[in-house]
């Protein structure tokens, strides 16, 4: 709320002078949008005022006293703030809790220092924290490059995923293996960059997202520790333990890219206020640190997870997209759109003649096929090795047809003993 902090006016009977909540704020100026750009600021009604408070604690704004028990007066971090304040009551048995909460909100919304936003975020959407700082040399008036700030938003999102591969299942190397649920897991995460390009924050939902923030937080730190005994003794064999707390070859190259090129880099979790702490975890984790002299430990057990991840014995049921061998007769290389047996979206199979035969005529009347064999870690889980017992699928009617119409939109890509890479 703009207000003059020294400008208080008489609250209800009994209570401590406050500006009266029914004021209304004071108008933005004409033609100057409204910094915050979400759809309108959070309903009051729907606004814990403790949340809202622990908010803003986290973002750096200053409480400059109050009634203890009533209402807290806020004002914006860094310089200039002036007399711009926030009354936040403590809890909703205050006298006018809503009112004061929605003129709180309304100069969110106006501020133009960018906590604002990162407060206003954490109330519309529950989120858990995850910051990101790379230290770079600073640029013009402090900006960060084009290139720094592409750097740091891609090892973020490959963070990510590393974490939300990890809740999916524990491997030391996952692949093409699961990253499409993965993936979907992470389409509610929202970004927001820190001034100067140098840092990022992801509000990860709480609701669909909490376990792959934790599951994060567990292997951030049991990859510090696989790091430090590594640099301590030479062995690696605590990167074999950390799998299970989601330490894998996705994370170690994550962190790769985070630390390369910078002088070094942090990493830390803040938990939803609302959604309070989860089980197992530190009410405030520290920020976990990374050098460029991690970076040989890192590269090393990544090479290690990929080498020793081992294949998987699999039962896949898929539909044929492409087919190639070199002649009229003998085996021939397959590729199946996968539809069950494996988390893959496609995998390639060497068949013999008659199991080549098989795929072939099974596509030609629209069945998907079943194979048995090996998914091997080599090439990112694509290839599957060993492949025997090939059979046609039944499926209903609605799905023969839907498989043969897509038979006939792509019959450049069906490849019956011609040239060409699968």
């Amino acid at each position: 709320m703009h207000r003059p902090i020294d400008d208080p006016a008489p609250g209800p009977a009994g209570s401590p002078a406050v500006p009266h909540a029914r004021h209304a704020p004071l108008p933005f100026p004409d033609g100057v949008p409204a910094p915050w750009y979400g759809s309108g600021a959070p309903d009051p009604a729907l606004v814990d005022p403790l949340v809202l408070g622990a908010l803003l604690d986290r973002h750096g704004w200053r409480r400059r006293g109050g009634a203890a028990g009533r209402y807290a007066r806020w004002t914006p971090p860094g310089p200039g703030a002036g007399g711009t304040s926030l009354l936040v009551p403590e809890s909703r048995e205050f006298p006018d809790c809503e009112d004061l909460l929605g003129e709180a909100l309304t100069a969110l919304a106006r501020s133009a220092a960018p906590s604002a936003r990162e407060v206003l975020v954490g109330l519309a959407v529950p989120s858990d924290e995850i910051r990101w700082w790379r230290d770079v040399p600073h640029g013009p008036s402090g900006a960060a490059s084009w290139t720094v700030q592409e750097q740091l938003r891609s090892a973020a999102r490959q963070l990510l995923l590393a974490g939300a591969l990890a809740v999916r299942g524990r491997a030391g190397y996952h692949g093409t293996r699961r990253r499409r649920q993965a993936q979907a897991v992470l389409e509610g995460v929202l970004v927001g960059p820190a001034p100067g390009g140098r840092g990022l924050t992801a509000f990860v939902p709480v609701d669909t997202g909490r376990s792959v923030a934790v599951r994060l937080h567990h292997a951030l730190y049991a990859a510090r520790e696989a790091i430090d005994y590594q640099r301590a003794t030479g062995g690696m064999d605590a990167f074999d333990a950390a799998v299970a707390a989601g330490v894998s070859r996705e994370l170690t190259e994550a962190l790769v890219a985070l630390v390369r090129g910078a002088e070094g880099a942090r990493v830390a979790v803040a938990w939803s206020p609302s959604a309070g702490v989860p089980d197992g975890c530190a009410a405030r984790p520290e920020p976990v640190e990374f050098s460029p002299g991690d970076l040989p430990v890192l590269r090393a057990a990544g090479a290690r997870y990929l080498r020793d991840e081992p294949s998987v014995p699999v039962r896949v049921t898929g539909t044929v997209v492409r087919m190639r061998r070199s002649g009229t007769r003998g085996e021939g290389t397959v590729r199946l759109r996968v539809l069950a047996g494996a988390e893959v979206p496609h995998v390639r199979a060497v068949l013999d003649e008659e199991s080549y035969r098989t795929a072939g005529h099974a596509h030609l009347v629209g069945l998907p096929i079943r194979v048995v064999g090996r998914l091997e870690s080599r090439g990112g889980f694509r290839r599957l090795s060993d492949a025997t017992d090939v059979v046609p699928v039944q499926v209903d009617e609605a799905e023969r047809d839907r498989l043969m119409k897509s038979l006939h939109e792509n019959l450049d890509f069906f490849e019956e003993a011609c040239g060409g890479e699968d």
